[in-house]
């Protein structure tokens, strides 16, 4: 699975291409972006979902201080294989949570995460 990544910038949408010039703070949001989606992608695994796509969205906001004050993170799940229940969705996002860079985020963020998962067989 590829994973693209565009940022809103200047009123558009670019794709991000990390190097030694991106600035820190887009270094970071992506970490956060690609842990979550990382552990989205393992622990789907485990309850044996089978991920066809997943599109996902970070919204976050920052006080002038550069502090993070809330972190919205949502997906939008295609599975190739499996059902995802309501179990299945809370122990994914419970462990979503877990990631190294999730668990290192200010106590003061406020965070929240959804998945939606859509079978594709039944499209």
């Amino acid at each position: 699975m590829d994973m693209v990544v565009d940022v809103y910038e200047n009123d558009q949408w670019q794709r991000l291409q990390l190097n030694e010039a991106t600035p820190g703070f887009l270094v970071y949001v992506y970490a956060i972006f690609t842990c979550q989606h990382l552990f989205l992608r393992t622990n789907s695994s485990e309850r044996q979902l089978q991920l066809a796509s997943a599109t996902g969205e970070i919204k976050i906001h920052a006080d002038a201080e550069w502090i993070l004050r809330n972190v919205n993170v949502t997906f939008d799940v295609k599975l190739a294989k499996g059902t995802a229940g309501r179990e299945d969705i809370e122990y994914i996002i419970s462990r979503m949570k877990q990631c190294p860079v999730s668990k290192n985020l200010p106590a003061s963020a406020h965070i929240d995460t959804h998945v939606a998962f859509t079978d594709t067989n039944a499209e």
